[in-house]
């Protein structure tokens, strides 16, 4: 406490700038792509209600098979353009991954916002 009992001020002079809730929750899902474990490409989810994170996901095999990082991608070794077969693709979607990890643990999703990269 400073001598007239008011807190510090941390605020420098320029005003300091924060996120919007949008932003903020994709900078969120931005960092959950991260954890993909698809070769070609990393995209992070979220469900969102009342500005509380339900749940998130990323793209990549079901839980408990092996993902594309320990055996490689099947489209990668046949050489199969992007957007194509995907059926090869043993991956799940990063919203699906989301919306499962809410009904796992017994959370719903009704009335969430998806954010997704």
């Amino acid at each position: 406490m400073s001598e007239n009992n008011a807190p510090p001020s941390h605020e420098s002079d320029s005003v300091r700038s924060r996120p919007g809730w949008d932003a903020y929750f994709m900078d969120i899902v931005d960092l959950v792509s991260r954890r993909s474990t698809c070769l070609r490409r990393a995209v992070g989810a979220g469900l969102v209600r009342d500005k509380r994170i339900l749940a998130t996901g990323y793209n990549g095999a079901p839980s408990k098979l092996q993902h594309c990082l320990e055996i490689g991608c099947l489209r990668d070794q046949l050489h199969v353009p992007s957007g194509e077969r995907h059926e090869l693709c043993r991956g799940l979607h990063a919203e699906q991954n989301a919306i499962i990890q809410a009904a796992l643990h017994g959370v719903s999703a009704k009335g969430s916002t998806l954010y997704c990269t």
